[in-house]
């Protein structure tokens, strides 16, 4: 598992109640644990904070914003990167607009990148019936 210092953890817990709308809407789908991952939100990891993280997968999920957009920002968002990475830790970027837009398609595509990392079959196997069929009339 990864972690952070004190006041990394402090830090995550006050973000947790001023997440922006896109965050919001993505953890109202993430906290169902879609596809059987669990997924933490604000999450300290080192000095950083992850908007959402799947232990299981080791991934660590990034809403994009307007912030996003600056060279000193993207330059922290390498150093974020090269650090997850040696830990281990895979990054996707989610840009906040298609959140707003279809958040649907940016949950299948959490799941796609889940499944690919932790080996999971991207569709649950379908087991045949054990015996012969029911006879008519009986179910």
């Amino acid at each position: 598992m990864i972690t952070g210092p004190r006041e990394t953890v402090k830090r995550a817990r006050k973000l947790r109640s001023e997440m922006t709308l896109p965050e919001v809407l993505l953890w109202r789908a993430l906290r169902k644990r879609p596809g059987g991952f669990k997924f933490r939100r604000q999450h300290p990891a080192g000095i950083y904070v992850l908007d959402f993280y799947c232990a299981a997968a080791r991934l660590a999920i990034e809403m994009d914003g307007f912030g996003h957009d600056s060279a000193p920002a993207a330059q922290r968002d390498a150093a974020r990167g090269a650090f997850l990475r040696s830990q281990g830790v895979g990054t996707l970027r989610v840009p906040a607009c298609i959140v707003l837009s279809d958040i649907e398609r940016v949950v299948v595509r959490i799941l796609e990148v889940c499944r690919e990392r932790t080996g999971a079959p991207s569709v649950p196997l379908h087991h045949a019936a054990h015996g012969p069929p029911p006879r008519s009339g009986e179910d």
